[in-house]
This record gives structure tokens, C-alpha cells and sequence, in this order.
């Protein structure tokens, strides 16, 4: 399922970039959760009703669709001047970033191992993107944003644990849609959308919403540490899918730095968990 997932977002990234070379952003970004709303109300309205937007903390919700909206825009335009697989590895750093956040604001411990990973992750970013070299532009300033802005949206989601996870799934794509739609007036007149434009967005939403499910179902039978290393898989198919349809593979530096934010992450994830595995269960209460 998580093989799956990330196949769905790495195809959807490579139909985007193709997009992104003739059609506005803010465009694609709307177009994007709003094919996903509407696929979500096909899906669940008609057995969820209004338990669809039902939640004990709404402005947390607000707050985390508007941070994966801010995402998708970073990630969109860094897509528009980037090789797919690139701004996938550089978009890989979100865990490093993520171990920052919990250490800043939820409190986490920052041990040896965690420093370690960290500084892995920063100097398989610097490889990718070289300072100095024609790939460190505004477009990587803009994955690395994106990374940032997800990383964000990953500790709100750790302090959403408790709500439904179809509430959850569907709050960001509502916000995202209502968000764009009052940018759209920005996106200017003239817009020349074909028919096969048309349907590749729509195959966007449909994509999204297959992959946002499927990590669901996998995360609903699993435990997160065993597959997150999965998640990793979407750099092969980034690469595969820049490859096949915009004819780019990584160069070698590339290549190591996304093997080094791989490599970071997927150690980082065994670390975790056998800390999880080692620390003490407290003991039950004594009425």
C-alpha cells in the first residue's frame, strides 16, 4: 500500500511538471484539492454527511491545510525549474527538519544519533544542490521551503492523533480549494486550457486522493516506524518517471545526495524505533 501511495505521488509530481510549463501554478495547486474535494464527497458524503468536517479542534485543521497549501505552491514552483527527481530528494529533507521542530516545540530530546542523522541530511541536501552550481536558484530555495512547510504540517498532524483520519484527510484539500479559489482572480485572464490539460488535472485529484487513501489503509494496519522506510521508494520512481517522460536523469552528485537523505532517513527511522522498543512501560495504576 505504501508502494503504492508513493507511486501515485510521483506519477502526480511528473503530470504537474508537464503542466507546470504552460499553465499558472496557483492553478494547478487549485485544481489539485479541488479534484480532490470532489472525489472525497463522491467517496464519503454520502455515508459521512456532515461527520466529514466534524472536529474538536478546527482551527488546528485550518491552520494545517493552510501550511500543505503552502507546501503544494513551494513544491509546484520549484517543479516548474526542477528535475523531478531533485526537488523529490530535497522535499526527502522533511524528517531532518522535522527533528528540529519536535526538539523546539514538542519538547524531544536531541541526542548523539539524532544530531548524526541531521547532519547527514543537511550535507546530502548541500550535494544535490551544490552552491554555486546552476541548481542552486530560487527553484531549490523554493523545495527546501517546501520541506519546511511540511515539516510543520507534520508535527500539527502528530497533534491531531486523535481525530478521524478521513477528517483529517479531508480538511486539508477543503482548505486548499477554498484558499485558491480566492486567489484565482490572480491568475489572470488569459489562460488557454485544452481539453487533455483538463483531464490530466483531473487525473491529479484522483491520483492525490488513491495515494492520501492508501497511506491511510497501510498506516491503519502497521505501525509508522515500519513504513516510513517504504516512503522512500518515491525517490526510484521520481527518478523513474523524470527518466521516461522528461527524458533527465540525476547527475552523480545528485545521485549520492539523494542516497545520503535516504540513507539518513531510513537509519533515523531504525534508530526511533528501537528507542521506542527500549524505553520502559509504566506500570499500571494501582486503584
Amino acid at each position: 500500500m505504501i508502494a503504492g501511495a508513493v507511486a501515485c505521488f510521483a506519477l502526480l509530481d511528473g503530470i504537474i511538471k508537464n503542466l507546470a510549463t504552460r499553465q499558472p501554478v496557483p492553478l494547478l495547486v487549485w485544481c489539485r484539492w479541488s479534484f480532490q474535494v470532489l472525489a472525497m464527497l463522491i467517496w464519503l458524503a454520502p455515508s459521512m454527511g456532515t461527520d466529514m468536517v466534524r472536529t474538536r479542534q478546527p482551527w488546528m485543521q485550518l491552520a494545517r491545510g493552510g501550511l500543505l497549501v503552502s507546501s503544494s505552491l513551494c513544491f509546484m514552483t520549484a517543479l516548474k525549474y526542477m528535475p523531478l527527481a531533485d526537488a523529490t530528494a530535497l522535499n526527502y529533507t522533511t524528517p531532518t527538519i522535522v527533528i528540529v521542530l519536535a526538539v523546539v516545540f514538542l519538547r524531544e530530546r536531541m541526542t548523539r544519533a539524532r544530531v548524526a542523522f541531521l547532519v547527514a541530511g543537511v550535507v546530502g541536501m548541500l550535494l544535490i544542490v551544490r552552491p554555486g552550481a546552476d541548481l542552486f536558484n530560487g527553484a531549490a530555495v523554493y523545495a527546501l521551503a517546501s520541506a519546511m512547510t511540511y515539516a510543520i504540517y507534520q508535527i500539527t498532524t502528530r497533534m491531531l492523533a486523535g481525530e478521524d483520519p478521513r477528517v483529517t484527510l479531508f480538511y486539508p484539500a477543503l482548505v486548499g480549494s477554498l484558499l485558491m479559489t480566492f486567489v484565482w482572480p490572480w491568475f489572470g485572464s488569459e489562460i488557454d486550457v485544452s481539453w487533455t490539460d483538463v483531464a490530466l488535472l483531473a487525473t491529479t485529484g484522483v491520483l492525490g486522493t488513491i495515494g492520501h487513501f492508501l497511506f491511510i489503509l497501510a498506516f491503519q494496519r502497521a505501525p509508522a516506524s515500519a513504513l516510513t522506510p517504504f516512503t522512500y521508494i518515491q525517490l526510484v520512481f521520481a527518478t523513474l518517471v523524470g527518466w521516461m517522460f522528461n527524458n533527465h536523469f540525476p547527475g552523480p552528485y545528485s545521485l549520492i545526495g539523494m542516497a545520503v537523505i535516504a540513507g539518513s532517513g531510513l537509519l533515523l527511522t531504525w534508530h526511533e524505533r528501537r528507542r521506542a522498543q527500549r524505553a520502559p512501560v509504566a506500570p499500571p495504576a494501582i486503584d
